[in-house]
């Protein structure tokens, strides 16, 4: 597939030399259903959703530098992947029954990415009413890395589609890695 110049603009060079390595489709199959808005639900290793997440910075490798046996990404539990239909946006939610380490509960949003033109506080307030029309009623969380990110207002993309820090006694919660814990509820 041969790229236009205002495309190779779009995204990275990474993407750029793979889809002119491949002949992959730009847009969806049509037997995905388009769930709501700009959202597309895929199966958890969707290989292009996959290529997001290797380039979002919660992405790990193996200590030895052998890539992740699994194309899976989003963890134990219910989950819900979505990609937008020109595939340069990724958000994945996950529910766990079990309390994660940081003690936070609800649906989790494991990953957000957004490489396209469309403002992501739009896709996630979609991705939020995705997520309470499969989990109604539950918080909704994220964590997010201050030094991992370009903003100086860690998850300013969150705040504007209406979230807030979670706070105790007038103080961010953070986890022990470092992350701000961002919730919306319902």
């Amino acid at each position: 597939m041969t790229l236009t110049s205002p495309e190779k603009a779009r995204v990275s060079p990474a993407v750029a030399r793979l889809l002119e390595a491949r002949p992959l489709p730009v847009v969806l199959p049509m037997t995905l259903p388009l769930l709501t808005g700009h959202w597309v639900g895929v199966h958890d290793g969707d290989p292009r959703a996959l290529a997001l997440f290797k380039r979002h910075y919660s992405y790990r490798h193996r200590a030895s530098g052998q890539l992740r046996g699994s194309p899976t990404f989003v963890g134990q539990g219910q989950k819900m992947v979505l990609l937008t239909g020109d595939c340069l946006a990724l958000f994945a939610w996950q529910f766990s029954t079990v309390p994660r380490n940081s003690g936070q509960m609800g649906v989790n949003c494991t990953v957000f990415r957004n490489e396209g033109p469309i403002l992501s506080s739009l896709l996630i307030r979609e991705a939020m009413e995705l997520a309470w029309q499969r989990w109604p009623n539950q918080r909704l969380f994220t964590y997010v890395l201050p030094r991992k990110v370009r903003s100086g207002l860690p998850g300013a993309c969150f705040l504007a589609a209406g979230w807030h820090y979670v706070r105790a006694n007038g103080h961010r919660v953070r986890s022990k890695a470092g992350h701000v814990i961002l919730e919306a509820v319902a």
